[in-house]
């Protein structure tokens, strides 16, 4: 039986499988209807290198609410940031099988905008 989630984890794996054969660090999100999530991993998939969410610190003073377009902006821009310092410049994105629309979508270009390329 299909349901919305074993849809989005057959495209996960899709492109999850074309990143690996491209063997490049991958900038992967997932979302609730809550919080966002964003964690660069290592190439062969062993090791999370830099991880950032809603859930930090840091994020939840500044934020009011961390399901939002905002919120998914404020991740993005810190996610780009500590992949910068730990000097990964270029990273393969993997929507983890979501649209890219909305939180995603916001995710991803304030990434770019940070200075992270893909």
């Amino acid at each position: 039986m299909k349901n919305k989630q074993t849809s989005r984890l057959r495209r996960a794996k899709r492109t999850r499988s074309k990143i690996r054969a491209l063997e490049a660090i991958r900038l992967t999100v997932y979302k609730t209807p809550r919080h966002m999530y964003a964690q660069v991993i290592s190439s062969d998939g062993a090791k999370t290198l830099v991880c950032a969410s809603t859930l930090d610190k840091d994020l939840r003073k500044s934020l009011k609410t961390t399901g939002n377009v905002e919120a998914a902006k404020e991740v993005g821009k810190l996610i780009a940031k500590r992949a910068l310092e730990a000097g990964i410049t270029a990273v393969a994105f993997d929507r983890g099988g979501f649209t890219f629309h909305g939180r995603i979508k916001a995710l991803a270009d304030a990434a770019r905008e940070t200075g992270l390329q893909f």
